[in-house]
């Protein structure tokens, strides 16, 4: 279904703001804070020292992860009223591992305009700045704070092909580094700190070496680690042995067999063909025995 806003009710707009330098805002971006009506924002107190910075009066109301559930009603108040609302974070891009995304999905289900800015955001310069392969990539975010919950996530990831990008608070960095190193192996990986702040640091290497080179003591974490390069061979494997192979990892059967058609450089159907004839054909092997 295509969505139509109103032009004349107000838009939520998505503006990114510096994640350490506070020069690293764009003037689209300065423009919009000074013209929105109503500022939403993480922390009054953090968006109040940018808009300070740069000669900003506005009228802010918190809006954080236990309260963006509630805000949906009030925002859209203001964007039928043609009242133009915008939304921050206390650093980078709104909805990226950050509040936003609960309060976009409700202005854009009611039929209402949310447009995002582009701009600042951890991931992209500790992506482009790692020496590691750019694309594709898969940006993960956090993983989850608990150990067994954390392990079982990056067992779920360990034979993703491509550059993987985690968030990672200080305090657990090195339990999840040590776990990247027990469960990836020792791949390539950029650690990233404190991305265009004084203290920034950027540390490259095999995660061995990284663990060993590194202060955890403060700062926040942008993980880029190589994805799994080793070209696995299947020859040895008939069609329905590999069909499976994916099935026991939990795909459907579709899916399973569009990837091995992918790795085999054969097309869907003769994969599947053969599938279900040697499937067939060990079914009818049972059934005799």
């Amino acid at each position: 279904m295509i969505q139509k806003s109103y032009e004349k009710d107000g838009v939520l707009y998505l503006i990114p703001t510096p994640i350490g330098n506070l020069d690293d805002i764009t003037v689209r971006a300065l423009k919009l804070l000074q013209e929105v009506e109503v500022l939403l924002c993480e922390d009054t107190r953090v968006t109040g020292q940018l808009l300070s910075y740069y000669k900003i009066k506005k009228k802010l109301i918190s809006c954080h992860e236990y309260n963006e559930s509630k805000l949906g009603m009030l925002v859209l108040s203001f964007l039928k009223k043609g009242k133009n609302v915008g939304l921050v974070t206390d650093q980078g891009t709104p909805i990226i591992s950050d509040p936003g995304f609960l309060i976009s999905k409700q202005i854009i289900d009611s039929g209402y305009s949310v447009v995002g800015l582009p701009g600042a955001t951890a991931f992209v310069p500790a992506l482009i700045s790692s020496g590691i392969s750019p694309s594709p990539f898969l940006f993960y975010g956090f993983l989850n704070s608990k150990s067994v919950k954390r392990r079982k996530e990056l067992e779920s990831l360990k034979k993703y092909p491509y550059t993987i990008i985690f968030y990672e608070a200080p305090h657990r960095i090195c339990d999840t580094m040590n776990d990247l190193l027990e469960i990836f192996g020792d791949r390539d990986v950029a650690l990233n700190k404190e991305i265009s702040k004084r203290y920034e640091t950027i540390v490259r290497g095999k995660i061995s070496n990284v663990l060993n080179d590194f202060d955890a003591i403060r700062g926040e974490f942008v993980i880029v680690v190589d994805g799994n390069r080793e070209i696995e061979d299947f020859s040895s494997l008939n069609i329905l042995e590999h069909v499976n192979l994916y099935i026991d990892d939990g795909l459907r059967e579709m899916d399973a067999i569009k990837k091995v058609s992918k790795e085999r450089g054969v097309s869907k159907s003769v994969i599947y063909k053969e599938y279900v004839n040697r499937r067939e054909s060990r079914n009818s092997e049972f059934d005799s025995q």
